[in-house]
């Protein structure tokens, strides 16, 4: 059985050489002071530790009373009546800001992240915890849980709902992998696009337009070139009719964990 190659896409491959063409505009800092919790949303003046606290997690669902706009954003205000689709619009709307990246997004309200926010961010412990826990947050409207920070594992946590009849979802996967790699979280990436090789392997997760995303977006973005290349074996294998099993996917990171490569992993 042959398995199609694409060539990268052009967002891809400017993430993938560091935005070598982006500007640093020292005067505007939202992404900064948003991630240092200093920033507030409005129009209920939360800071980004409410809005994470804002989350209660129920089960597969959650309940908000209201979602918010994104700092600076048109003010914007939801009912929720404590189902998924009020959850999607809360998470949704900040997404921009939850995972800055030096690149327009969908939302053009969100400001792109810029050089000097990238370095400043990267050296505040605090605003990276709270970027994994956005992250974790979206691993669970995707029907998944963080296992480990430490390797990035992710296991299933509930339906997949979200994921599967969403497509919208799928470029703002994209996003959040390329913003991981920008904080210096990617460890995290290879994990996510195993796990989902691994449901794959399982008839899980099988739509077209889901595969197409992670066949030309999702797995191109690992800057890291050996990792890069060698998920595109794993993917190669698996869309060939191959296995990927929960065994070989743990025993891939704890290789990573222990050498620091995938490439002694018979995978």
């Amino acid at each position: 059985m042959s398995v199609q190659n694409y060539p990268v896409p052009r967002d891809v491959q400017n993430f993938l050489n560091g935005y070598p063409n982006g500007e640093d505009d020292e005067t505007i800092d939202d992404n900064l002071k948003f991630y240092s919790n200093q920033l507030r949303c409005r129009p209920d003046n939360l800071l980004i530790d409410d809005l994470h606290r804002k989350s209660v997690c129920l089960g597969s669902t959650r309940l908000f009373c209201r979602a918010y706009c994104i700092p600076d954003g048109k003010e914007i205000m939801i009912r929720s009546s404590g189902n998924m689709d009020s959850y999607n619009g809360l998470l949704l709307l900040h997404l921009g800001t939850r995972f800055p990246i030096r690149e327009p997004g969908m939302n053009g309200q969100s400001q792109v992240l810029q050089p000097h926010e990238l370095t400043a961010l990267k050296e505040k412990p605090e605003a990276i915890e709270r970027l994994v826990t956005s992250y974790k947050l979206m691993l669970d409207f995707y029907g998944m849980r963080l296992v480990s920070e430490e390797t990035g594992a992710i296991d299933r946590a509930h339906r997949y709902r979200n994921l599967v009849r969403s497509g919208h979802n799928y470029l703002r996967i994209s996003r959040i992998l390329k913003c991981l790699s920008e904080f210096g979280l990617e460890r995290m990436n290879a994990p996510f696009l195993l796990h989902v090789l691994t449901e794959q392997s399982r008839e899980q997760l099988n739509n077209r337009a889901l595969i197409d995303s992670m066949d030309r977006w999702w797995l191109n973005c690992v800057r890291n070139n050996e990792e890069r290349e060698w998920l595109a074996g794993v993917r190669q294998r698996v869309r060939q009719g191959e296995p990927f099993t929960r065994e070989m996917y743990t025993d891939a990171l704890e290789q990573r964990l222990k050498t620091g490569s995938f490439k002694e992993t018979n995978a």
